[in-house]
């Protein structure tokens, strides 16, 4: 019972150090949702230039998509038109930060990581971009294959304030809380289990540390936010500064499915330029940090360690009163989710009786993990002919189709363009 006591007692603290700014970074990412519209932006990531690549690192840095919601983006970019470098280049540097895990950042790491997160984002961003384009010289840019097939529809209209919200702390949030619950309770269990010494003591080598990390975090899934927690208690254990940016890094940008997506949407070269630009930037970037920096500029500024000034930063009525309406928003989204998942079976079950002339099938989508997903998933199949209806159950990993002359060819096109896997 003292074990559970200790782990919820770091919970609380990480929570309260946490969330007043990750609510401003949910707000953040609300109003770039509504406001930045991918479409716009497209041209301007369509050449195989310096000046792509770099337009294309520049606007996923403050982007809220994790790992898995950069895949049907950054794939969509490139069957629009965009060059593979511009693709890859957008890929990298997205998931490693966005605008609520730089304010995370700053609230359990202090400046200096605020800092460097973002700017090594976009120099491995155009890296990659770069060698990409090199790499892919002779080949033709790729247009879109659903383009022959889709046929355009009415877009209702909303309120863009009430948009906002709804994306920010509903629909975002949706996405994030699962993976951000599971690193607080990581970095609380390692907060309590591992020895303060533990990494000075037992690894001494800063260099196998990074290793280490590195070969842990490319196939794993952790977002940008979630990620934040788990480096600073690792810090506080004695990880280094350069083994703390290498997760950072390599942890909300790689995991399994990513690397499938991407070389089989993209291509083997543009995959392996991927590969290369994260784990020798991770790996570069930490030397350069553990060898030209001085530590104690990194440690000081650790908020969740008891005896650093920052965590007097905000006030502590302010850290609770955030923690409770995070909670309770958490709570909501999960609500919401379970309710609108039992509200869609039973129209489906109703609908089903009713619709008579219209086919009905449902099939099987590998990939698809969040909201964003869905939501692509449903506008793309939707505007193809003979479709009138589309909806995905992210549970289930499945789509139900309904329509007339329902083409499974043109489906699987449109589904395998977009980086998923039709089943």
């Amino acid at each position: 019972m003292l074990f559970i006591a200790d782990i919820f007692k770091e919970l609380i603290i990480l929570t309260n150090e946490m969330s007043p700014y990750l609510l401003l970074g949910f707000l953040f990412a609300g109003i770039l949702h509504v406001f930045i519209r991918k479409e716009k932006i497209i041209k301007y990531l369509g050449k195989k230039n310096l000046k792509s690549v770099i337009y294309a690192s520049l606007l996923g840095i403050p982007l809220p998509l994790c790992s898995c919601g950069v895949i049907p983006t950054g794939v969509s970019f490139y069957k629009d038109g965009a060059s593979k470098g511009a693709s890859i280049s957008f890929l990298i540097s997205t998931p490693q930060t966005g605008i609520d895990s730089i304010m995370v950042t700053y609230s359990l790491l202090g400046l200096p990581f605020t800092i460097i997160r973002p700017a090594v984002a976009l120099i491995t961003g155009i890296f990659g971009g770069l060698i990409t384009n090199a790499a892919d010289q002779n080949n033709l840019e790729k247009t879109s294959e659903a383009d022959c097939c889709c046929e355009e529809k009415p877009v209702e209209r909303i309120n863009p304030f009430v948009s906002m919200l709804k994306y920010a702390f509903i629909d975002f949030l949706q996405d994030i809380s699962k993976w951000l619950v599971i690193g607080l309770v990581i970095a609380a269990i390692i907060s309590v289990l591992i020895p303060d010494d533990f990494f000075t003591q037992y690894i001494g080598n800063d260099y196998i540390s990074m290793l280490i990390v590195l070969i842990a975090s490319i196939p794993i899934y952790v977002c940008a936010t979630g990620s934040v927690p788990i480096a600073a208690v690792l810090m506080l254990k004695g990880l280094s500064p350069g083994a703390a940016l290498v997760f950072l890094m390599a942890g909300p940008a790689t995991n399994a499915a990513t690397i499938t997506v991407i070389g089989k949407a993209i291509g083997r070269k543009s995959l392996i330029s991927y590969l290369i630009s994260i784990i020798v930037g991770a790996l570069l970037f930490g030397i350069l940090i553990d060898n030209f920096l001085p530590r104690e500029l990194f440690y000081y500024s650790i908020s969740i360690c008891e005896d650093s000034h920052s965590s007097h930063i905000l006030p502590q009525w302010l850290k609770i009163s955030s923690s409770i309406i995070l909670l309770l928003l958490i709570i909501n989204g999960m609500m919401k989710k379970y309710l609108s998942n039992r509200k869609a079976e039973n129209i489906n079950e109703s609908e089903s009786l009713k619709t008579s002339g219209m086919k009905e099938i449902t099939i099987t989508v590998k990939g698809m993990t969040c909201n964003h997903c869905k939501a692509t998933i449903e506008k793309n199949l939707s505007n193809l002919k003979g479709i009138s209806k589309a909806e995905v159950d992210l549970a289930k990993s499945q789509v139900l189709l309904t329509g007339n002359n329902i083409n499974l060819e043109k489906i699987k096109s449109v589904i395998e363009s977009l980086g998923y896997e039709y089943v």
